[in-house]
């Protein structure tokens, strides 16, 4: 298989074992982000928005029609290879941040809750003079 001419995909080393996402915080988009992984994960949603998960990526003309799925020209690492972490000045949590921001509700968290009790916060480092509409005890 070739792309962008002649690289070859073989140049390419396969990913191995889990790969590590810290995210700057767990509110509103992080939480949701992982719990969209999490139900991706399980067979319960489809990866909407994940450009590597859901795209094509053409390769050659477009009169060739050569257009895979970017997951299945490359080897990224899996979704069950995902391990997240991150630091939250509120939250001890995932599960405690999406409950707090209120984006995800009722079937969305049940399915993945534990999961999500699982991705435990570190303290958070920020000033307050800088951010005034935050206060947090985890940081």
């Amino acid at each position: 298989m070739t792309y962008l001419g002649s690289m070859s995909t073989n140049n390419i080393t396969p990913a191995q074992g889990r790969l590590g996402v810290l995210l700057p915080g767990m509110g509103a988009v992080a939480s949701t982000f992982i719990a969209g992984v999490m139900a991706a994960r399980r067979g319960i949603h489809p990866p909407i928005g994940s450009v590597t998960q859901m795209a094509n990526i053409r390769l050659g003309s477009r009169e060739e029609d050569r257009n895979p799925l970017i997951r299945d020209f490359v080897s990224l690492a899996s979704l069950d290879d995902l391990v997240f972490g991150g630091w939250d000045p509120i939250s001890p949590n995932a599960m405690e941040a999406a409950k707090t921001a209120g984006v995800l509700q009722g079937g969305d968290l049940e399915e993945v809750a534990k999961e999500l009790e699982g991705v435990v916060a570190m303290e958070a480092v920020f000033d307050e003079e800088w951010v005034a509409r935050l206060s947090g005890g985890r940081v």
